[in-house]
């Protein structure tokens, strides 16, 4: 009767079962650069079991247009890319956004996507 004992502990377990975690490690600010972009990384970590790493196409979202990312030379799970900014803006929001397969059970894999939490990057003088 010890599993009696985990009973209520089930539901949290099952929540956790699938994390995605994003880590950007991108500056909150950068200097206004001539060409109007500026870089952003972004670490992707999940431990969803069924995810088929293979098939992930990362990007960043930027007013409501998508940018793509490439990976990191070297690095494992991060990408990086760049977001416009206009030259009159003295700030921009994004997010991340990462479409992927994964694998189930009996079928062909299936799609699915996740974003980020919104971020700002500060543009100084």
């Amino acid at each position: 009767m010890i599993w009696k004992k985990f009973l209520p502990l089930l539901p949290l377990l099952l929540l956790t079962g699938c994390a995605t975690t994003f880590t950007r490690v991108t500056p909150l600010q950068q200097p206004r650069n001539p060409d109007n972009l500026y870089p952003v990384e972004v670490i992707f970590n999940s431990n969803q079991q069924s995810l088929r790493w293979d098939s992930i196409k990362p990007y960043v979202l930027v007013n409501g247009e998508l940018y793509p990312l490439r990976p990191v030379p070297v690095m494992k799970n991060r990408w990086e890319g760049l977001v416009p900014v206009p030259p009159t803006a003295s700030s921009v929001s994004y997010r991340f956004k990462f479409d992927y397969l994964y694998n189930n059970m009996g079928t062909e894999p299936k799609p699915s996507s996740v974003f980020s939490p919104s971020y700002n990057l500060k543009i100084v003088e």
